[in-house]
C-alpha cells in the first residue's frame, strides 16, 4: 500500500517543531506500525536525513514505550499498543498523523519522544511494599481469596504507557496512578502501607502537573490492557480515608 505521512518532527525540547511531511510505498498490510516506521527511516538514512526518533523495546505489548498519538487516537485505531497495531488497519492511499503524546507533564525530548520520568516518580513515591530481606516465603503463605487475586492481577497488567494521560482532556494520570494502588491494596501485603501510601503516590501526582479526574472514561476506553475505572473509585476511598486518619492524628 502506499501511503502518506505527517510526523511531526522537534530537534529539542526548545525547538517549536512542525509536521512534516512522507511518502511511502510499497507497505505491506501484515507490517506492524513500527516496522512501517522502521522502513521511514531506512529510507531517511539512506538518504542523509536525519531519521525520526520514537520510543520502542519490547515490541510486544508489554513495556508501555511505544507511545504515539495516531490519527487522533493514542495508540491507533485499535485499542492496543502501537507496536500491536498493524498496517491492515489501514487503507492504501491514507494519511496518517503520527503526533507525541500531549502533555506538560510528558515533556518531548526529541521528534515523537517523551520524557515519562514523572510516573517513575510516582512509583518512587509509594508504589512499593516495605518487607524483610531474607529468604523468600512460599506462594501458598497467605491464602488469598480467587477473586481478590484476579482483581489485582487485572490492576497490575498496566504498563505505564501513559495512553490514558494522552486520551483525556486534563491529562489526568489518575488511572495509571489507581491500578498501581489497588494493585497493592487488595493484596494482604499492600494494606499495611494502604492509606500511606495513597497519599503520597496522589500527592506526586499533583506535583508533576497531572490534572483532575472527571469522569469522561476517555481513558479506560483507549487504555490497551482495559483498566477499570472503577480503580479510580478504588483510589478515592484510599485516599480519603488516609485523609481523615491524617487529621484525626
Amino acid at each position: 500500500m502506499n501511503l502518506t505521512l505527517k510526523v511531526w518532527r522537534q530537534k529539542n525540547p526548545s525547538d517549536k517543531g512542525g509536521f512534516k511531511d512522507y511518502t511511502l510505498s510499497g507497505i505491506s498490510s501484515d507490517m506492524s506500525f513500527l516496522e512501517m516506521l522502521d522502513v521511514l527511516n531506512e529510507d531517511l538514512s539512506e538518504k542523509g536525513d536525519d531519521p525520526v526518533h520514537f520510543d520502542h523495546d519490547c515490541r510486544e505489548g508489554i513495556c508501555g514505550m511505544c507511545s504515539l498519538y495516531i490519527n487522533g487516537q493514542p495508540h491507533g485505531p485499535t485499542q492496543t499498543t502501537t507496536c500491536q497495531l498493524h498496517m491492515r488497519s489501514f487503507k492504501d492511499g491514507d494519511t496518517i498523523t503520527i503526533e507525541p503524546w500531549r502533555a506538560s507533564s510528558f515533556p518531548i525530548i526529541k521528534d515523537l519522544v517523551v520524557d515519562r520520568s514523572s510516573f517513575d516518580r510516582i512509583i518512587q513515591s509509594g508504589g512499593y511494599v516495605s518487607v524483610n530481606t531474607g529468604g523468600v516465603p512460599d506462594a501458598n503463605e497467605i491464602p488469598i481469596p480467587k477473586i481478590i487475586a484476579d482483581e489485582a492481577f487485572d490492576s497490575a497488567t498496566c504498563i505505564g504507557c501513559g495512553a490514558c494521560v494522552a486520551a483525556c482532556k486534563n491529562a489526568s494520570a489518575m488511572l495509571f496512578v489507581s491500578a498501581k494502588i489497588s494493585q497493592l491494596a487488595l493484596l494482604p501485603q499492600g494494606k499495611v502501607e494502604k492509606r500511606e501510601r495513597a497519599e503520597k503516590m496522589v500527592a506526586q501526582m499533583d506535583d508533576e502537573g497531572f490534572g483532575a479526574c472527571t469522569n469522561t472514561g476517555a481513558c479506560s476506553a483507549e487504555c490497551p490492557k482495559g483498566i477499570d475505572l472503577s480503580n479510580i473509585a478504588r483510589m478515592n476511598r484510599e485516599y480519603f480515608a488516609a485523609s481523615l486518619s491524617t487529621e484525626e492524628h
